[in-house]
C-alpha cells in the first residue's frame, strides 16, 4: 500500500477502506452489510469474552483487535453511504463519556462521588434522563430483544429495581424458587408442554433474579458452570478411553462415579 499512513488507527482505516474498494477490494467485504456482519460482531465478542474468562493475555489481546475490526467495518460501510462517520462515532463517545462523568470533568464537586457506588447511581440517573429524552415510554424499552436471555432477564429486572420493584430479601427470592418449582412439577404431570416450557421460563427467571439480587452476573455464572461440566465429562471420555470404551459402552452408574471422581481431583482430595 503506497504512502501509508504511520498512526495505527488510520492505517487500519486505510487497510479497510482497500478491502471494500469496488475495482480492487476483497469479493466478500465488499458483499457485506451492516446485517452480515452482525453475526460475526456476535461470535468476536464472545471469543473475546472467553479470552479475558481463561486468562490468556495473547488471546485477549488478538480478540480485541477482532472487535476493532468490526467497528471500523461497520464505520467504512456507513461512510460510503453517508450514513455517519468513524468521526462521529468517536466524537459521539466522547461526549457522552464526559456527560456521563461530571464528578471528573467539572459539573459536580468530586466529593458528591467519592465512591464507585455514587458513581454508578449517578450514571444511571444520567442515562435514566437521557432516555426521558429520547421520550422513552418505558424504563424497559431501549433494552435489547437480542441480548442472551439471561443477560436481557437480569438487564429487565434490574431496571424494574431502580423504580423500586425489587425483592427487599434474599429469602424471599429463594421461596420463590420453591414456589416455580412446585409450579414446574405440577406442569410435568399435567402433561402440557406449553405449560411446561412457561413454567421453566419463570423458575430460570427467578433463578436469574437470585444471582442479580446477590450482584452476580447469571452468564458468567453459567459459562463457569458450563466450562465445569465440559472439564469432568472430558474426565469421564479420558478415562473409559484407557480401557478402550466410550461413555456410550459404559453404565450411568460408571459415569456417576467417574464424575464423582472428578470433582474430588479438583478439590485436590
Amino acid at each position: 500500500m503506497p504512502s501509508e499512513p504511520e498512526h495505527p488507527i488510520e492505517r487500519l482505516r486505510a487497510v479497510m477502506a482497500r478491502l471494500r474498494d469496488p475495482e480492487r477490494g476483497c469479493p466478500w467485504d465488499l458483499a457485506q452489510r451492516y446485517e452480515t456482519i452482525a453475526p460475526h460482531t456476535l461470535e468476536e465478542c464472545y471469543e473475546l469474552i472467553d479470552a479475558i474468562e481463561r486468562g490468556d493475555i495473547d488471546q485477549f489481546r488478538d480478540e480485541l483487535g477482532d472487535v476493532l475490526f468490526q467497528v471500523i467495518f461497520y464505520c467504512r460501510i456507513a461512510e460510503e453511504q453517508g450514513d455517519f462517520t468513524f468521526a462521529t462515532v468517536v466524537e459521539g463517545l466522547v461526549e457522552k463519556l464526559i456527560r456521563r462523568h461530571p464528578h471528573v470533568f467539572g459539573e459536580m464537586d468530586a466529593c458528591d462521588a467519592i465512591d464507585a457506588a455514587q458513581v454508578t447511581q449517578n450514571w444511571e440517573q444520567i442515562k435514566q434522563q437521557e432516555r426521558e429524552q429520547k421520550a422513552l415510554a418505558s424504563v424497559l424499552d431501549d433494552i435489547p430483544a437480542t441480548l442472551p436471555a439471561l443477560s436481557r432477564a437480569a438487564k429487565l429486572q434490574r431496571r424494574a429495581a431502580r423504580v423500586g420493584f425489587d425483592w427487599t430479601e434474599c429469602e424471599q427470592i429463594l421461596d420463590k424458587l420453591d414456589e416455580e418449582r412446585t409450579e414446574v412439577a405440577e406442569a410435568l404431570i399435567s402433561g402440557d408442554r406449553e405449560a411446561i416450557t412457561d413454567e421453566i421460563g419463570d423458575l430460570l427467571f427467578v433463578c436469574v433474579n437470585l444471582a442479580r439480587y446477590l450482584d452476580i452476573d447469571p452468564e458468567a455464572a453459567l459459562r463457569g458452570c458450563n466450562r465445569k461440566f465440559e472439564r469432568r465429562f472430558r474426565h469421564i471420555e479420558a478415562e473409559l478411553q484407557r480401557e478402550g470404551r466410550a461413555p456410550a459402552d459404559a453404565s450411568l452408574a460408571e459415569m456417576d462415579a467417574l464424575w464423582e471422581a472428578a470433582k474430588l481431583l479438583e478439590r485436590g482430595a
